[in-house]
């Protein structure tokens, strides 16, 4: 299979289902306890900035933006990235990546946060987070807390805990 199989396309509520067999197949039920998924928890991710990789009618990779607030700046949480197995090291998960940070900037957000490796995400532009620069809601690795400032300067305006924008709204 080429990558070249692949059609990318915005989420709709019609992949809902087939998004949640893929992540819940490539993170397992541990993923309902980490940092990033409590985040999520305050609320839904922006579809208009969330997209799937399809083959053959079939939803094969998704990534979803999630609006957050840190402090008193405002940014977006990528992921989950999830790519199916039979189609991993294709390419498809850059991909993906490179259309959501593309919607984000043209949707005239300064920054990306994620949580991930950066020998993964690190060729697409993300970086490291400043140790206790940001916090998260539960433990996680600070070394793994990345940033991809689609705004020169964006990271300095960033600072505190990671919040859903609507939970954070309710407060």
């Amino acid at each position: 299979m080429l990558p070249l199989d692949v059609l990318y396309l915005p989420e709709e509520p019609a992949h809902d289902a087939e998004i949640e067999a893929i992540n819940a197949e490539a993170f397992g039920p541990g993923r309902f306890a980490k940092a990033a998924y409590k985040i999520r928890e305050g609320g839904p991710h922006d579809r208009n900035l969330s997209f799937v990789g399809m083959r053959n009618d079939v939803v094969v990779a998704s990534v979803r933006l999630t609006p957050v607030t840190i402090g008193n700046g405002r940014a977006l949480l990528l992921g989950p990235l999830a790519v199916r197995p039979a189609h991993k090291n294709l390419g498809i998960g850059r991909k993906l990546i490179a259309i959501a940070l593309k919607a984000a900037a043209d949707d005239g957000h300064s920054a990306v946060i994620l949580v991930g490796d950066e020998p993964y995400y690190g060729p697409v532009g993300f970086k490291m987070v400043p140790l206790g620069q940001i916090t998260m809601p539960r433990p996680v690795d600070p070394r793994r807390l990345l940033v991809h400032e689609i705004t020169p300067g964006a990271l300095a305006d960033l600072k505190g805990e990671i919040k859903h924008l609507d939970l954070a709204s309710n407060l």
